[in-house]
């Protein structure tokens, strides 16, 4: 009678060890379906069913998939339909590669999973083979120490203790700097120990894991331990047996674990005064039905859904064979139709496209026209205006006798070239050679002199107007930074015909560049300028003191 008591405890013990706590596995999926399912997955498990199940038949990353395979895999395990899960895992592997890093937690939590399944089904090589899958997919340290517990248990529940023992003696030490993993560990061994030999006295290592859990507020470590001390005491204390079934229920309830409320009502009923045990009955009589009734009718809702599917493809195949000559028939005027209407979608989308394609193109010239006038004007405005009153103000500040109406006459000059400053045709400029040399002169002062060479009016006889009129204003813009910035005393200016080109050589003696062209608004639009005709504008920066530029530009 003892061995058959024995037994039945061992039985349950065994399974409520094996119980599945919260879950580690998961991964960041933005999927909104997904992230229901996660929220109700503690809550309501069959509402959390229905959102993983709908990830799983539409979304369309693989490692998403899986993963809501295997958390539905988990729900169906929780209420009792292994092969309901086992189905699910392995719909889950098709979806993992092996080779990618990412899919590797979810592999080894899917063999996780079969391997619980196996050993609730009995099948205990199986869970081993599982288990042992699991451990090639993590190199997670807590993970590899679990599994090792798994397999343990298993060889715990086929009564090779010996090669239990072994298991959990090997892992017992590397467990230590996790208290709670230690202290299930120990709970295991010292509890097989005691199986394997029924003299061992495991208490002392049962009341250690028990201290740690108290300490770490382990409660589902709790619920082993006081089932385990239960079990201990039944033959040796009765009254102690008796606190922890009732601690065990206690605890249960609030973990709202149905199973170990049945299992530490079994307890109580078998070590509780006869007028407790009535009740005790009657409760767990009322939770058995209930649990049952709830699996039973999981396992139906999960069987229904397959019948269906089942059902729904065998009516179609049979309506496919009655049917299929009309079908045959109307294929053709479908094809047609379905090929006009694409057509139709195509023209219409290609016509929406192309005009949307025109229109931007359109909206982008504008707004490079608008920019290019905008640019044009600008650099009149710098080269007319600024420039000019510069100009205008440097003879008034280095001759103190100028005429009061040659100002305003220069004045007015610079005013009539600001309202005409949208025209794009230069001005007719005759007699260039006198507009340099009086525009070279205007900025000759007492402390800087100014010489020029070689500018007649022959070198500018076949220069066109537009040359002209841009290399007024580029000789302006140097002799304006020269006055600005060179501190120059002498500055020279050389032109001179070679050929095909006209060279302007100019030379001061002022600060120089010594750290490069800087490209500030006036010498960008001086290159721009000289650009426009063809020409360049080279800075010679290496000579040690002032400054070398030569003008180049083509004359036909």
């Amino acid at each position: 009678m003892k061995k058959t008591l024995l037994l039945c405890v061992f039985i349950l013990i065994t399974m409520g060890c094996s119980k599945k706590q919260p879950r580690k596995v998961g991964i960041l999926v933005k999927d909104p379906d997904y992230i229901k399912a996660k929220s109700l997955f503690s809550k309501n498990k069959d509402s959390a069913f229905y959102y993983f199940n709908k990830v799983a038949t539409s979304s369309r990353d693989s490692l998403s998939t899986a993963f809501a395979y295997n958390y539905m895999a988990w729900i169906q395990n929780y209420a009792g339909d292994n092969f309901g899960s086992q189905e699910s895992l392995l719909a889950s592997l098709k979806f993992l590669d092996e080779r990618n890093p990412k899919h590797l937690s979810c592999l080894s939590s899917n063999y996780n999973e079969l391997g619980s399944t196996s050993f609730n089904l009995k099948n205990y090589d199986a869970a081993i083979f599982y288990y042992d899958s699991a451990r090639r997919y993590t190199n997670d340290k807590e993970d590899l120490i679990t599994n090792a517990n798994n397999i343990g248990l298993v060889y715990q529940e086929k009564r090779n203790y010996n090669r239990a023992i072994k298991i959990f003696s090997g892992i017992l030490l590397q467990s230590k700097e996790t208290p709670k993993i230690y202290a299930r560990i120990l709970t295991n061994l010292s509890y097989t120990k005691w199986l394997q030999n029924p003299a061992y006295n495991p208490e002392p290592e049962l009341r250690k894991a028990l201290s740690i859990r108290e300490a770490e507020n382990d409660e589902w470590g709790l619920n082993s331990s006081y089932a385990h001390l239960a079990d201990y005491y039944t033959s040796r204390n009765i009254s102690a047996a008796l606190f922890y079934a009732k601690k065990m229920h206690h605890i249960a309830v609030k973990l709202d674990s149905p199973d170990d409320q049945l299992e530490a009502l079994q307890k109580l009923i078998q070590l509780s005064p006869q007028t407790d045990t009535r009740r005790y009955f009657t409760i767990y009589h009322k939770l058995s039905d209930s649990l049952q009734t709830a699996r039973n009718t999981a396992k139906n809702q999960f069987a229904l859904i397959r019948y269906e599917a089942q059902k729904s493809k065998s009516e179609n195949l049979q309506l496919q064979k009655e049917n299929t000559i009309k079908r045959y028939q109307i294929f053709a005027r479908e094809l047609l139709i379905l090929g006009i209407a694409l057509f139709s979608i195509c023209a219409f989308v290609f016509a929406v496209i192309w005009f949307k394609r025109r229109k931007r193109l359109m909206e982008i010239s504008a707004r490079n026209a608008l920019r290019d006038s905008q640019l044009k004007t600008s650099k009149k405005v710098h080269d007319v205006v600024a420039n000019g009153l510069y100009r205008v103000m440097t003879e008034i500040g280095n001759r103190p006798g100028i005429d009061k109406e040659e100002v305003l006459d220069r004045i007015e000059t610079l005013y009539e070239k600001s309202r005409d400053i949208s025209y794009e045709n230069p001005n007719n400029l005759k007699n260039f050679n006198e507009v340099i040399s009086e525009l070279l002169i205007s900025f000759a002062t007492e402390d800087t002199k100014i010489l020029i060479a070689g500018n007649n009016s022959a070198l500018w006889k076949n220069v066109s107007d537009t040359i002209k009129y841009e290399l007024e204003h580029i000789l302006q813009e140097l002799l304006v930074n020269m006055k600005k910035h060179s501190q120059a005393t002498n500055v020279a200016l050389k032109f001179e015909h070679d050929k095909d080109r006209i060279n302007i050589y100019y030379t001061d003696n002022g600060v120089g560049m010594p750290n490069g062209v800087q490209e500030n608004n006036g010498i960008r639009n001086t290159g721009n300028r000289i650009a426009t005709v063809g020409g360049a504008i080279i800075f010679d920066t290496k000579v040690e003191k002032g400054l070398k530029i030569q003008i180049t530009f083509p004359n036909p």
